[in-house]
């Protein structure tokens, strides 16, 4: 397709969508505006080119980003100047904090009237700079080729992330002659270094033959990197037991007798003590997040040695002191290290981690009168077989999807981690389905979450997506009451959402069939009709708004220092 739009005269729009094309992008996501109306006009006149219309920019920029952690491709998304821009800015910092690759493209004014306050004009280079991996402002339309293939090498390679390109309306209209070339550009400053040291690996090997309680965290490096299969074989190798990160969720099978669950605020008792009692920690692409080490000079206070395996060298040390760095692609260094893997001295340690998730699992009181939100997350578990595609939101909801989910496949799980951006579960679960036509996507709520970005459901509807929506409605922010109860002394402060809609009719009035249950036998019900319909579905779930998140960590705590609910 690229030497077929060779050295065509062009304008600027036509340049950015057949770079695009070339640059194997498939759809892209977005809201017009005047200052980008040029781009979306040059749409008309290439067939190829995938657009889909949403109903906020903020859809936009989630849709790209569940597109892009479910694929692996890079996502893409369009917005007009000022206010649209302005409207990615979360979605933006979203992709950052969890490392997704995107290329944001927002047109902006003319260029003759940048600075002046122009009619929706904003600097959203200056505004997101902190918050991308790049940016550019596109000043010579002589430049923009060269500009998008740099994006999506800077965007996919290395650690990976946002990469936005800021054009002009002039720059868009003006004519060039095309060329565009697909050689790795050559960057001042960056050079990404995916090649580990063999030194270090050696090391690390040998810690492991000496370790007796040594412990795999996890993290979504295993999954960017495509690395799951490396590291299922280094486990069997080297005998030590994984937990596995939030977004690390899927990397390695839930149903393995080494997996030990998600660690953490509310991970298992059985990888929150194995963190704390391990003499050997080794962290492969996690980067030590609060939400997992929580009180950090308390965390994992028997280790003797820390190894840290990340691509990138900014993050080794920096929450811990780090004995053995593997700076490098988790793929390349996990296959190195498997040809003299040898198994640690932890038959004993095993025995004891096979005791605590026995033990210890992960417990709720069940009940045939009120609804379960665990027992529906099993319930789509059981049915799904671990192999949908599930999107969440942020709060309880998103705890229990990790909790009581059994992922199978790495790219199961789309969510939220560093940034915990409420409104993402909807819109990333269009853009998953988009990239996974023939998958079951599963996209699970809370009733604050979802109404953030309930106008998405025009574009299931519109677009025919056979997105599976379940809500699980409780009628209040149930991660903010659960604090106020556990934390405040059940001082509770701005958190019913009394007078939410109907979420079958919203549902109905999109054009969507809508189903609700309050109790286990409706809930199966409604799940299995759901399943049979070729289409869209909203589920709307009505729990309890009592129920809590368990086990918590609460903050200022060590995570052994678990509060287990009533059911222990």
């Amino acid at each position: 397709m690229g030497e077929l739009f060779m050295n065509d005269r062009v304008t600027g729009s036509e340049v950015l969508l057949r770079s695009l094309l070339i640059e194997g992008v498939e759809c892209i996501f977005g809201y017009p505006g005047g200052s980008i109306l040029n781009i979306y006009d040059s749409i008309l006149d290439i067939p190829e080119f995938k657009s889909i219309l949403v109903r906020h920019e903020q859809g936009a920029i989630h849709a790209a980003d569940g597109y892009a952690r479910a694929t692996g491709k890079v996502g893409v998304c369009f917005a007009t100047s000022g206010p649209g821009a302005t409207n990615l800015v979360t979605g933006i910092a979203t992709a950052n904090m969890d490392s997704v690759p995107l290329v944001v493209i927002t047109g902006n004014v003319s260029s003759s009237l940048l600075g002046t306050d122009a009619f929706q004009e904003a600097d959203i280079v200056g505004i997101t700079m902190p918050i991308t991996k790049h940016s550019y402002l596109v000043r010579d339309i002589e430049e923009l080729p060269r500009i998008i293939h740099e994006a999506f090498y800077i965007a996919s390679t290395g650690r990976k992330g946002p990469v936005l390109i800021d054009i002009p309306k002039d720059v868009t209209s003006q004519l060039t002659t095309f060329e565009y070339s697909l050689d790795t550009p050559q960057i001042r400053g960056y050079k990404p270094d995916t090649q580990p040291d063999s030194n270090q690996i050696d090391k690390l090997l040998r810690a492991i033959e000496e370790a007796e309680r040594p412990v795999i965290l996890a993290g979504a490096g295993v999954i960017y990197s495509d690395a799951s299969k490396e590291l299922l074989a280094f486990v069997e190798k080297t005998r030590i037991p994984v937990t596995t990160t939030l977004l690390g969720l899927g990397g390695f099978p839930s149903g393995h007798e080494l997996w030990m669950g998600m660690p953490g605020m509310h991970g298992t008792y059985t990888a929150n003590t194995a963190l704390q009692n391990c003499d050997l920690l080794i962290s492969i692409g996690a980067r030590f997040d609060d939400r997992v080490t929580m009180k950090t000079n308390g965390f994992a206070p028997k280790a003797k040695t820390i190894a840290h395996i990340d691509i990138d060298p900014a993050e080794i040390g920096k929450i811990l002191l780090t004995a053995i760095p593997c700076i490098g692609d988790v793929k390349t260094i996990l296959q190195q290290a498997n040809l003299s893997a040898a198994p640690a001295k932890s038959e004993l340690w095993l025995e004891q981690i096979t005791e605590n998730k026995n033990s210890f699992p992960l417990r709720y009181t069940d009940s045939d009168v009120t609804l379960k939100p665990q027992f529906v997350i099993e319930m789509i578990s059981e049915s799904t077989g671990g192999e949908a595609i599930i999107t969440t939101d942020v709060g309880q909801h998103q705890m229990w999807a990790a909790q009581f989910y059994k992922y199978m496949h790495p790219r199961s799980i789309i969510t939220s981690g560093g940034l915990g951006t409420m409104g993402f579960g909807l819109p990333s679960a269009i853009g998953a389905q988009i990239g996974n036509p023939n998958r079951l996507v599963v996209s699970v709520n809370g009733d604050g979450g979802f109404q953030m970005c309930a106008q998405e459901l025009a574009v299931c509807a519109l677009y025919k997506l056979p997105v599976k929506i379940v809500i699980l409605n409780n009628q209040v922010l149930g991660m903010i009451r659960q604090w106020q109860e556990l934390i405040y002394d059940n001082r509770f402060s701005s958190m019913n959402l009394s007078g939410s809609p109907d979420f079958v009719k919203l549902a109905e009035a999109y054009g969507v069939k809508g189903f609700r249950a309050t109790n286990k036998e409706e809930a199966i019900e409604v799940w299995n009709k759901a399943l049979e319909i070729d289409g869209p579905v909203v589920i709307d779930f009505t729990i309890s708004q009592e129920e809590n998140v368990y086990p918590m960590v609460a903050p200022g705590s060590t995570i052994d220092e678990m509060i287990m609910g009533d059911e222990a």
